[in-house]
């Protein structure tokens, strides 16, 4: 069976993304390609007063995920395999969410150009999960730049990802109802899904576990 060489796992703040990519790369021997949020230095001002610092905090966002993808997705002669715990084109979701009109024309003659350069994964698995998990998760893990997050945008974002990734079709995408399991607690469940992952894909797929 030949495995997806890159893979990225998507969902909303709070999904999981950063720890199931840990434990795919761990499982996996594979490289990990991590965001870091923490290194804009408007997101803590932003989810304070969306409004006023939405555009710099995009801009930052989408200038500095180019760089990272264009030094870290080079040939690595150490590694068959890449997993990313982001998806570049995911920018465009936080755009039209928080931008007014003139700043997302601005932000988007940019974002094409830059668009261009960028490798498609072989696989994105998106994580998707309620408000009402996804809000426990972030309290849970008590990030000091996420203490202003509101349940309300938690709740606008999640409906925007689930329409971005309903019309997604640049790869073949694996939706996950991660709701009512816990792969990083629960090794049971991070094996099944790791299963699931790693199977032949193509178009939209569908997991939803049983309980």
């Amino acid at each position: 069976m030949k495995l997806p060489r890159y893979i990225c796992v998507e969902g909303v703040i709070g999904a999981g993304k950063t720890s199931l990519t840990k434990l795919l790369c761990e499982y996996l021997n594979a490289r990990a390609v991590y965001e870091k949020p923490e290194e804009n230095p408007f997101l803590e001002d932003f989810y304070r007063d969306p409004q006023r610092y939405a555009f710099q905090t995009q801009l930052f966002f989408l200038l500095s995920r180019y760089r990272q993808q264009q030094e870290s997705l080079q040939a690595d002669l150490f590694y068959e395999m890449t997993i990313s715990d982001y998806l570049f084109a995911k920018d465009r979701i936080f755009a039209h969410l928080n931008l007014e009109d003139r700043e997302l024309f601005l932000y988007d003659r940019v974002a094409v150009l830059l668009e261009q350069d960028i490798t498609k994964p072989d696989l994105v698995v998106y994580l998707q999960s309620t408000a009402e998990r996804l809000m426990s998760n972030i309290r849970k893990r008590g990030r000091t730049y996420e203490r202003d997050v509101s349940e309300e945008y938690i709740t606008s974002l999640n409906e925007a990802y689930n329409r971005f990734f309903f019309h997604y079709k640049e790869t073949p995408l694996l939706v996950v109802n991660s709701t009512v399991i816990d792969f990083v607690e629960n090794r049971n469940d991070f094996e099944d899904l790791a299963k699931q992952i790693l199977r032949p894909h193509a178009g939209i797929e569908y997991y939803s576990p049983a309980r």
